[in-house]
C-alpha cells in the first residue's frame, strides 16, 4: 500500500499530474455560435469517493458547519453537513480555462459567510497555458465571477500542500492577500478580490525550489509565498487587520510580519532557520502563532522537520518539536489549534511514508504531546484510534502488509488537518487519496479509541484515462490515474476494491471482446512487475500477464472481437501481438513504435493502429500492419479513434489540434478512406452507445466544438446533425481522454475527466432511467450458474454470480433462487434486486439487464455476513428450472 514516488520532473505525480497532458489550444477569435440543438441531462458522478490528493481544508471561522476543501487537479467542494457529504463547487469551468480546475489556496470570509474565494491554476510551468485566477464567490461557490492575474498559479505544482495562500481579513473583508510563485511576490487586493496589485514593499519574493536542474520548469518554479496569517485580536471590526504574518519559502528568512496593515514589513527577529514553514496558524486568544517545518517543500518529499511556538507579545521562539530533530525522517506540515480550547494543538509528519503517517496532539500549546500510534515493542503498534472504511472499503488496497505497516493507512501526504472551531470532537485531515475525519476526537484525550472514517463522498478526484461500457456485465469499467481502476456494478455505490493483481498505480488502457465481453484487458504502469493483466470474467478478477522485453510503461491495448488474441503497444517497446492471454508476444511488423491501437468489433483478425498522421491496418491478428492510403487526418498524435460495435470496419477518428487538421472522420472502409465531417470544428473523443428509438446506427458521443460551442454532443442520425447534451454548468475542465455510450440504455454517456473522476449522464428523452424498470420475469429454458466467493473475511465475504441463459430462448426477465447451506444473509447486492426468508434467497433483474438471449449471460455480485463457515450455495433455479452449478 506504500505507494513510492521518484521524484522528477518527468515522471506524472500521484495524486495530482494531467494523466495525459491536454493540448495547449491557440486563442481563437471570438466566434458567434450557430444555433445548435440542446438537450437536457442529469449529470452524476460513478460514486468512487475520493481517489486523489486534497491538500487544503477550510473552516469558516464564524458560522457552524460551514467548510470547504479544495484539491490539486479537481476543483474546490463544499461540505454539506445535513447528508455529510460535499457538493462540487467548479464544474462551471470550461475547456480553455482547464487549468483553474487546480486550486492553489481557498479563503471563506468570516466576516460575510456567503463569500468564498479560491486562487485557481494547475501549473505554472508551459504545461498549462493560461495564467492564473482568483475566483469570488457570494452565494459559497454557486456562482462565480473572476479576476484573472498576470502570472500562472499551481494547484498541482511541488508546494501545493503548504498554506493558504490565499486569506481574507477578519476585521476589513474587502481587503484580501495572495502569496505567488515563481518569484510574483505579495499580492493584495482591497475591493474583495475584482482587482489585485503586487505589494510592492515586500521584501522577499521566496526563493526555494525542489529541483533546479529540471528543464521543464515543474520542480525548478520557485515556489514563493506559501501563507498568510491576521493577528485577528490587533483589528477592529471595518479596520484592518494590523498585524499580518507571511510565510516564504526561503529557509533563511521564513516568516515576515506587518504591524501596520501591510504598510511596511519586515523579518521576523530571532526565527529558525534551515527550514521551509509549510504552515503558520496563529492562536490570537494565548497570543502563540504555531509553525510547522520541513526541510522540502512537498507534499511527497520531506526528511526533517520541526514545530515552533512564537510568543506575538514578547517575540519568544520556543522549539516545540514532539520528537527530536534527529529521530524525525519527515517534515511536519498540517497544523491546527482548536478554537474551542486555543491550548489544544495538533499537527502532521506529512511526509512519513512509512510505516504510516503521523498525527501529534498537545494540550499545553505545545508544552507535552501524544501521538495517534506509536510502537509497544517493535514492529508491534498501538494505536489510539480505529478506523472503519467500510464506505470506501478499496483503501484498504487489498493490501497484507507486515508490520508495523497496517491497512489501511492512516494517510500519507498529509498536509490539510483541520479540526471543526465549534466542535472539539470533529476532525478532518487530507490525504493523497481522500479526506479522513473523526467525531469522537477528544476521545484521544482520554486514553480510549476514537474511530477514524472517510469523510470524502461527494468528492470525486480521478483522472480518468479510458472508459469501457460493456454489452453484458458491469456497466462501467474504467481507468484511473493513482487508483487504477474499477468496475462499476452500480454506479450509486462505492466499489469494493479497484482492480488488484496485479494493482496497476495507473492504468493507460482496457477493453473488452466485443463478443465475449467476459474477456477483459488493461494496460498501465507499475513501478516493479507486469503492465499488463487480463480478466475472463468481466473485469471481477484479474491475472497478470507477461511483458515482452522492454516495456516501461502500460500504452494502449485492443482485445480482439472474440477474446482469441490481443495487440498491445506499450511504452518502452514496439506493437506487439499474442494469441491467448499474453505468455507470449511476438513483435507486430509494419506500425511504427508507440501508435494507438483498437479492435474491429466484428472480426478478430482485423486491427487499427494510428501513429503521427497515419493509419494502419492488420487483418491476421496483428502479426502485420499496412498504412492506409487514407490522408487528411491529424498530423500529431492527440488522437482517440474507436470501432463501431456490430458493423465490420466502420471506423470514427477524433483529434487534431487548433493549428492543424482538427475534428472528426469517419470510414465505413476499415480505414482505406476517411471522410471529414464538415459541421465538426474540433473533438478530441469518439464513443458510441445504444441506438435512439427508431434508429438502426448507434448513438454517436464526443467532446468537441460544434457550432463554435465545446461541449459534450450526441448523434443519433451518424453525425448528421448533434445535440449538445452539456451546458455551461456542467463542463469540467478538460474532457478529452475518453468517452462512451451505454449500450444498454438510450441516452447514457459517461465522461472523463481529469480530476473530477467519471462523470455520466442520463437524458430527459429517456426519462433519465433504465428503460422497461420491472418486466415480468418469465424465462423458460435451461441455466447455468457459476458462484464465486471473490472476498472474504471474518464475519463478512463478496460473492459474483454469472447466469446463463443455456436454453434456445431469449429471456425478457428473470429470477435466480439458491439456499444458503450455513445460514448466511445477503447484506447488499448490486446488478440485481434481492429478497431473503431465512436461507432463501430471490435475486431478480433489474431494468437493464432483464434481457438475456440464447447463449449469454448477465452477472451481479453482493456482499454478505456469515458465522461459523461460508459454504457455497450447491442448487440454484431460474423459475421452475434447475441450473447447472460450475
Amino acid at each position: 500500500m506504500r505507494r513510492t514516488r521518484i521524484l522528477t520532473a518527468v515522471l506524472a505525480l500521484a495524486a495530482g499530474l494531467l494523466a495525459g497532458t491536454p493540448p495547449a489550444l491557440a486563442a481563437e477569435p471570438d466566434e458567434s455560435p450557430v444555433s445548435i440543438a440542446a438537450d437536457t441531462y442529469t449529470w452524476k458522478n460513478a460514486r468512487i469517493d475520493g481517489g486523489g490528493f486534497v491538500p487544503g481544508i477550510v473552516f469558516n471561522r464564524t458560522e457552524k458547519n460551514l467548510a470547504y476543501a479544495r484539491t490539486d487537479i479537481g476543483g474546490a467542494y463544499r461540505w454539506v453537513e445535513s447528508s455529510k457529504t460535499w457538493t462540487p463547487l467548479l464544474d462551471s469551468v470550461g475547456w480553455d480555462d482547464w487549468g483553474h480546475t487546480g486550486v492553489v489556496s481557498l479563503a471563506s470570509d468570516s466576516v460575510d459567510p456567503d463569500k468564498v474565494y479560491a486562487a485557481v491554476g494547475t501549473y505554472t510551468n508551459s504545461w498549462d497555458p493560461g495564467n492564473g485566477a482568483v475566483l469570488r464567490s457570494a452565494d459559497r461557490g454557486a456562482s462565480w465571477q473572476k479576476a484573472s492575474l498576470p502570472f500562472k498559479l499551481g494547484g498541482n505544482m511541488p508546494g501545493r500542500g503548504m498554506g493558504e495562500r490565499l486569506a481574507v481579513d477578519p476585521n476589513r473583508n474587502s481587503v484580501l492577500y495572495l502569496g505567488a510563485p515563481s518569484g510574483k511576490g505579495l499580492w493584495r487586493s482591497t475591493d474583495s478580490g475584482a482587482n489585485w496589485s503586487q505589494v510592492a514593499n515586500f521584501p522577499n519574493v521566496g526563493n526555494y525550489v525542489q529541483d533546479p536542474s529540471d528543464t521543464s520548469g515543474y520542480a525548478s518554479d520557485n515556489q514563493g509565498i506559501v501563507w498568510v496569517t491576521f493577528d485577528e485580536s490587533t483589528g477592529t471590526s471595518g479596520n484592518a487587520t494590523r498585524t499580518i504574518y507571511v510565510g516564504v519559502a526561503d529557509k533563511d528568512n521564513a516568516v515576515y510580519r506587518s504591524t501596520d496593515a501591510g504598510a511596511t514589513w519586515s523579518r521576523v527577529a530571532g526565527q529558525p532557520t534551515g527550514y521551509l514553514a509549510h504552515k503558520g496558524v496563529l492562536d490570537a486568544e494565548n497570543g502563540y502563532l504555531y509553525l510547522s517545518y520541513s526541510d522540502k517543500g512537498g507534499p511527497y518529499d520531506g526528511g526533517k522537520g520541526q514545530l515552533w511556538r512564537y510568543a506575538t507579545a514578547t517575540g519568544t521562539w520556543t522549539n516545540i518539536s514532539p520528537v527530536a530533530e534527529a529521530d524525525t525522517y519527515y517534515g511536519f506540515s498540517g497544523l491546527t489549534v482548536d478554537r474551542q480550547d486555543p491550548g489544544t494543538v495538533m499537527a502532521t509528519a506529512y511526509s512519513s511514508w512509512w510505516p504510516d503517517t503521523q498525527l501529534f496532539r498537545s494540550t499545553d500549546s505545545g508544552a507535552t504531546w501524544t501521538k495517534a500510534w506509536d510502537y509497544t515493542s517493535y514492529p508491534n503498534r498501538a494505536n489510539r484510534y480505529t478506523m472503519d472504511v467500510s464506505s470506501t472499503p478499496w483503501l484498504t488496497w487489498s493490501a497484507n502488509p507486515a508490520p508495523p505497516e497496517q491497512t489501511p493507512k492512516l494517510g500519507w501526504m498529509t498536509e490539510a488537518l483541520e479540526i471543526d472551531p465549534f466542535n472539539s470532537g470533529r476532525m478532518m485531515y487530507g490525504t493523497g487519496a481522500t479526506i479522513y475525519g473523526t467525531e469522537n476526537l477528544t476521545n484521544w484525550d482520554s486514553n480510549t479509541q476514537f474511530t477514524i472514517k472517510p469523510m470524502v463522498q461527494g468528492l470525486e478526484e480521478t483522472a480518468v484515462n479510458d472508459l469501457a461500457s460493456p454489452p453484458s456485465g458491469a456497466p462501467l469499467l474504467s481507468a484511473l490515474g493513482d487508483i487504477g481502476g474499477f468496475r462499476h456494478t452500480d454506479l450509486t455505490k462505492v466499489p469494493a476494491m479497484m482492480y488488484t493483481q496485479p494493482n496497476f498505480t495507473s492504468t493507460t488502457s482496457l477493453d473488452f471482446a466485443e463478443s465475449n465481453p467476459n474477456t477483459v484487458v488493461r494496460a498501465g504502469n507499475l513501478d516493479s512487475g507486469p503492465h499488463i493483466a487480463f480478466s475472463t470474467d468481466n473485469g471481477a478478477n484479474w491475472f497478470a500477464g507477461t511483458d515482452p522485453s522492454g516495456v516501461s510503461g502500460g500504452g494502449t491495448v485492443a482485445a480482439a472481437a472474440d477474446g482469441s488474441r490481443f495487440v498491445w503497444s506499450p511504452q518502452g517497446a514496439g506493437v506487439h501481438y499474442a494469441t491467448g492471454f499474453g505468455t507470449s508476444w511476438s513483435a507486430s511488423s509494419g506500425i511504427p513504435a508507440g501508435a494507438i491501437v483498437e479492435s474491429d468489433r466484428v472480426d478478430p483478425k482485423v486491427f487499427y493502429g494510428f501513429k503521427s498522421g497515419k493509419f494502419y491496418v492488420s487483418t491476421d491478428g496483428g502479426a502485420s500492419f499496412t498504412a492506409s492510403a487514407a490522408t487528411g487526418l491529424p498530423s500529431g498524435d492527440s488522437v482517440r479513434f474507436k470501432a463501431l460495435p456490430g458493423v465490420k470496419g466502420d471506423v470514427w477518428l477524433a483529434g487534431g489540434a487548433s493549428d492543424a487538421a482538427y475534428g472528426l472522420w469517419h470510414s465505413t472502409n476499415g480505414g482505406t478512406s476517411f471522410t471529414k465531417l464538415s459541421d465538426v470544428e474540433q473533438a478530441d473523443t469518439i464513443g458510441f452507445g445504444k441506438a435512439a428509438p427508431g434508429a438502426s446506427y448507434q448513438a454517436l458521443y464526443t467532446s468537441a466544438k460544434i457550432g463554435g460551442v465545446r461541449g459534450i454532443f450526441r448523434s443519433t442520425d451518424q453525425g448528421a446533425t448533434w445535440t449538445r447534451i452539456n451546458d455551461d454548468a456542467h463542463q469540467w475542465g478538460w474532457t478529452g481522454a475518453a468517452i462512451t455510450g451505454d449500450p444498454r440504455v438510450y441516452g447514457r454517456v459517461y465522461v472523463a475527466t481529469n480530476g473530477r473522476g467519471v462523470i455520466y449522464g442520463d437524458s430527459s428523452d429517456s426519462g433519465g432511467t433504465d428503460p422497461d424498470p420491472d418486466p415480468d420475469p418469465t424465462p423458460t429454458g435451461a441455466c447455468a450458474v457459476t458462484y464465486k466467493v471473490t472476498n472474504q473475511w471474518q464475519g463478512g465475504f463478496q460473492a459474483d454470480v454469472q447466469l446463463t441463459n443455456t436454453g434456445t430462448s431469449a429471456w425478457s426477465g428473470w429470477n435466480l433462487v439458491w439456499s444458503f447451506p450455513d445460514g448466511q444473509n445477503v447484506s447488499q447486492m448490486w446488478n440485481a434486486e434481492h429478497t431473503q426468508s431465512g436461507s432463501s434467497v430471490t435475486a431478480k433483474n433489474v431494468g437493464w439487464n432483464a434481457n438475456v438471449a440464447a447463449g449469454s449471460s448477465v452477472s451481479f455480485g453482493f456482499t454478505g455476513n456469515w458465522t461459523g463457515t461460508n459454504s457455497e450455495p450447491t442448487a440454484f433455479k431460474v423459475g421452475d428450472q434447475s441450473c447447472t452449478v460450475s
